[in-house]
């Protein structure tokens, strides 16, 4: 396979591989706030980012933006932004909810059973999504236009893309700032470091890892419902692949930083949009290619550190 790219295909394909690597880098924080806090693998948490997008998608159809053969409408953008925190909202009551019954009555027995325990949390929303939404594909809000494109040079974007650009960004960096910032998430910070100094501080860890699995859940939702408006379709395994994505970028960055979190969904995006660009049979071995690379050789990811992770 020969890798002859001109340089206006390149930057084409730059372009792609950022808007694809927003969406890992959305999922991937979920990831990495968890296993900071609790050094888990939440395997489940790829199913929250298929449950935000069919919590947006129903509510759309609800509201009646639909036509006479079932085919959702443009919705204006007044109810999107109501759609869309609703099914954050869900999503994040939905993660507390599973943090409380399924992880943390394991918090204390070590680390194999709560693992199996998220692995089985993940099947049941699979196989339990399946059943309520059923099989088969369903077509997702058209939220937006994704015929126009904004043009800068050789490179074409549809608006859906930058949207997803622009969203990831101010998401991630709206988190960053919370855990950097505000006293929850010191609060988060001092868990990570030594869960029980942190209660003896007087920090409430039970409310803290509650709020961890909320605003990962959320921002799941949204990686889920910028997903649909991109691919325009949404099925109950469409968190299988994600999942798979964004833990690798979370491994590539460093599990357990934000930013490790963000550059490792970005990395990934933009290496498989290249790739893809000349083959898609070779796009979707990448992300092993590099989980094994970076086991190999870094373990702690481009901006972990050796020892105990951090949010």
């Amino acid at each position: 396979m020969a890798f002859d790219y001109s340089a206006d295909l390149f930057a084409q394909q730059l372009a792609n591989g950022v808007a694809r690597g927003s969406t890992y880098a959305l999922v991937a924080v979920g990831y990495t706030m968890v296993y900071g806090v609790l050094q888990l693998i939440n395997f489940a948490h790829s199913d929250i980012y298929m449950l935000g997008a069919y919590f947006s998608y129903y509510p759309a159809r609800w509201l009646g933006f639909s036509d006479d053969k079932g085919r959702v409408e443009r919705v204006p953008f007044a109810w999107i932004v109501l759609i869309c925190l609703f099914a954050m909202a869900c999503c994040a009551v939905l993660g507390m909810l599973i943090e409380r019954v399924a992880y943390k009555p394991l918090r204390n027995v070590g680390r194999l059973a709560p693992l199996i325990t998220a692995i089985g949390v993940s099947l049941l929303i699979e196989y339990g999504g399946q059943i309520v939404f059923g099989t088969s594909s369903r077509q997702f809000p058209d939220f937006m236009d994704n015929s126009t494109r904004l043009t800068a040079g050789p490179v074409a974007l549809p608006y859906t893309k930058l949207v997803i650009i622009l969203v990831a960004a101010l998401m991630m960096t709206g988190l960053w700032l919370f855990v950097q910032k505000t006293r929850p998430g010191r609060a988060m910070r001092a868990i990570s470091y030594d869960m029980k100094t942190a209660r003896l501080m007087g920090i409430n860890v039970n409310r803290t890892i509650s709020l961890t699995f909320a605003l990962g859940s959320a921002l799941a939702a949204v990686g889920g419902i910028l997903v649909g408006m991109d691919l325009e379709q949404i099925s109950p395994l469409m968190g299988l692949r994600m999942g798979l994505k964004a833990f690798v970028a979370a491994v590539l960055g460093g599990i357990g930083s934000i930013p490790g979190a963000a550059l490792g969904g970005l990395l990934l995006g933009i290496c498989e949009a290249v790739v893809g660009g000349k083959s898609t049979t070779y796009q979707e071995a990448v992300a092993f290619v590099i989980l094994i690379l970076i086991l190999l050789f870094k373990p702690s990811g481009l901006l972990g550190k050796s020892g105990r992770e951090k949010v």
